[in-house]
């Protein structure tokens, strides 16, 4: 018994290690006016009508995970949002780990902010990750439908991800699973095959209204097989990275984080009628 609680232990962290999206956290992790982002003062403007908020993926949080891509999309005229979610009591600065469904509630409750603040009707959500999966279910479920406009996912797991067969590992480890369930519930949500996923993919992908951009990269090691994260729908745009820039070698935790390619296709999503031609020169836009 002794040695396989051992084991256990053992696997906890390295399937954080897998999901991890962000090197050790370099900021508080609480939305603050950063860079000028977070400033609910913001007024959306003509050009951009809508607020944007920022959804960080897993072990992610509002201000580690969106250095590069919140000051990118301020300094392009929009105003910009990011929360923390899924907090775990006593884990500081590492979030995402919480039920998604719960998760979702606290998305539905900060856009609401946001749009009572800006006064925008709708929203716009850009996820990394988890970040990109979880609002589907705040639109499906929690009354999203009709306050967002647009979902842009960054490498999401729409349909679960096996880590590169890690979560096969699960069934080695007697109590493994019913571990991460419980003090970890987060993670397991987001393996294929999960009750939460098997609920938000029930009846089809999309939702009627709502434009949807799925950026991936062929490099992922987390989200695996890549292409799982790509949606179903009449107003769907699947985007492999590689194909806009064949030598992009951007992973999991890059194209959320530092990735201009990405960054420049995610501000095409965001304002298709003034889109440009997304290529490997976009890197230095």
């Amino acid at each position: 018994m002794k040695q396989r609680w051992s084991r256990l232990r053992a696997l906890v962290p390295v399937v954080a290690l897998a999901l991890g999206l962000t090197a050790a956290p370099s900021a508080a992790a609480s939305p603050t006016t950063t860079s000028g982002w977070n400033d609910f003062s913001c007024k959306p403007s003509a050009a951009h009508p809508r607020p944007v908020v920022l959804v960080h993926g897993t072990f992610g949080n509002s201000v580690d995970n969106w250095l590069g891509l919140a000051p990118y999309l301020v300094a392009r005229g929009y105003c910009v949002f990011s929360l923390d979610y899924g907090q775990l009591p006593g884990v500081p600065l590492f979030y995402g780990l919480g039920p998604v469904d719960a998760s979702a509630q606290q998305l539905a409750g900060y856009v609401d902010r946001v749009r009572s603040a800006t006064g925008a009707d709708k929203v716009d959500l850009v996820g990394h990750s988890q970040g990109g999966m979880m609002p589907r279910v705040y639109l499906r479920f929690h009354g999203g439908a009709d306050k967002v406009h647009t979902l842009v996912g960054l490498s999401p797991d729409n349909h679960g991800t096996t880590l590169d067969g890690l979560t096969n590992l699960l069934d080695l480890f007697p109590g493994a699973k019913k571990y991460l369930d419980t003090f970890t519930p987060g993670l397991t949500d987001q393996a294929v095959g999960s009750a939460v996923l098997g609920r938000l993919n029930a009846g089809g992908d999309t939702l009627p209204g709502i434009h949807y951009t799925v950026i991936a990269t062929k490099y992922d090691e987390v989200v695996t097989p890549y292409a799982s994260g790509y949606l179903s729908g009449p107003d769907v745009h699947n985007v492999l990275l590689q194909d806009l820039c064949p030598v992009d070698l951007s992973d999991h935790v890059a194209i959320g984080t530092v990735d201009r390619i990405a960054f420049h296709e995610t501000a095409n999503a965001l304002d298709p009628a003034h889109a440009t031609p997304t290529t490997c020169a976009s890197a230095a836009s």
